[in-house]
């Protein structure tokens, strides 16, 4: 039995442990993504927020070893038997699967520092998007700004303006308080448009190497 790709160009994958059947995670697959994974035999998925392939454990070092893949009977779901290095969850839980909705409460400990492996701005960008989906009693200034989308715009043009008035005639550390407080509320704005920073990592990267003027120039065609 074969994937047929073009019916469907995304699968889920469900990524299980080879010895405990425990879930540990569910993500995409494409075509690419899947070829990878066999061949490599590490686990690659298509990441829809990044829109790109990534491997797992691609900054963490956290990868998959595959195992076995189990293909279900439509063709269109698979489970990776996997050995899991690290923990699966971007939060750093051993899996995904941490929330009890019957019990209202998180039944998994975080075992690893998520800022240590992924960075402060990936790891906040992250929080942002649990307050996101936080319960509307749910109180933080984050979740305030997500839900009034007209305060936010206002706090990332304020921000912006401290920054420069900062950069103009104040000391090196206001610099970098005002633009901690531009970084988090652009991370805010990216959270409420649900665009990775690994997108505008991804922008920068292709930049790289060229002219300010050339790619100015190529937006006006």
């Amino acid at each position: 039995m074969q994937i047929d790709w073009n019916k469907n160009p995304l699968i889920p994958a469900i990524a299980q442990d080879h010895e405990s059947n425990e879930v540990l995670m569910l993500a995409y697959m494409n075509e690419e993504a899947y070829k990878l994974t066999l061949s490599t035999g590490y686990a690659h998925y298509f990441s829809r927020s990044k829109q790109r392939i990534w491997k797992k454990g691609e900054s963490s070092n956290h990868t998959q070893e595959v195992k076995d893949v189990l293909l279900d009977c439509d063709a269109d779901t698979v489970i990776l038997k996997i050995k899991q290095n690290g923990v699966a969850c971007h939060t750093g839980r051993k899996s995904c699967f941490f929330t009890s909705v019957m019990q209202d409460k998180i039944v998994l400990d975080q075992e690893v520092d998520t800022d240590a492996i992924y960075g402060v701005v990936d790891t906040l960008y992250h929080t942002i998007l649990e307050r996101k989906n936080a319960p509307e009693e749910a109180k933080s200034w984050t979740k305030k700004l997500l839900d009034d989308k007209a305060l936010m715009l206002s706090k990332i043009r304020e921000e912006a303006d401290e920054v420069c008035v900062a950069i103009n005639e104040e000391s090196d550390e206001q610099v970098i308080y005002e633009s901690a407080d531009l970084l988090y509320h652009t991370l805010v704005g990216l959270g409420y448009r649900e665009i990775s920073p690994d997108r505008v990592k991804q922008e920068l990267a292709r930049r790289f190497g060229m002219s300010g003027i050339v790619e100015k120039e190529g937006r006006k065609k």
